[in-house]
């Protein structure tokens, strides 16, 4: 069974988009070049073919990987979430308790996450130990490194 995720309108066209691009230039691109690959003589010796055939294969994976995200994938109307718990979607600013650094981080879909942008997903160990706290709450997440203790400072939707 496929799990659902949930996106914005913006990450969901995204998605689409890669898959249609996928599809529609990249799908052709290989069917072509294992013609010109087969067109090279005898296949059994032909380590060119066998790469344009792998390289083929890898490429439906990712597409039918992608389908069934699409499939799964809902849009969340963010005007019908509750504002003051962190929730997917919300940004939130919090507190390292040991070290004092804040940090601002935009809970998202797996797919959608960029660390280099401030968003991470619910599916991270952060992510999964912010979701549902309140302004003031206090975090222990459990990191590869040990656990990390945060306050969450402030919690808002853009």
């Amino acid at each position: 069974m496929s799990k659902v995720s949930y996106y914005t309108i913006e990450g969901l066209k995204s998605l689409k988009d890669e898959l249609n691009h996928l599809k529609d230039v990249e799908r052709p691109a290989a069917s072509n070049d294992i013609a010109e690959a087969r067109d090279k003589g005898d296949l059994s010796e032909n380590a060119e073919y066998d790469a344009a055939k792998e390289a083929q294969g890898m490429l439906e994976m990712r597409i039918s990987k992608l389908e069934a995200i699409v499939a799964n994938a809902r849009v969340i109307d963010e005007s019908q979430l509750d504002t003051s718990k962190a929730l997917i979607h919300s940004t939130v600013k919090i507190k390292n308790e040991t070290n004092g650094a804040t940090m601002t981080y935009k809970l998202v879909a797996n797919s959608e996450s960029d660390l280099k942008t401030g968003k991470i997903s619910v599916d991270s160990p952060i992510g999964k130990g912010l979701l549902g706290k309140t302004v003031g709450e206090h975090a222990e997440i459990q990191v590869p490194s040990g656990t990390m203790r945060f306050e969450i400072v402030e919690i808002t939707r853009e």
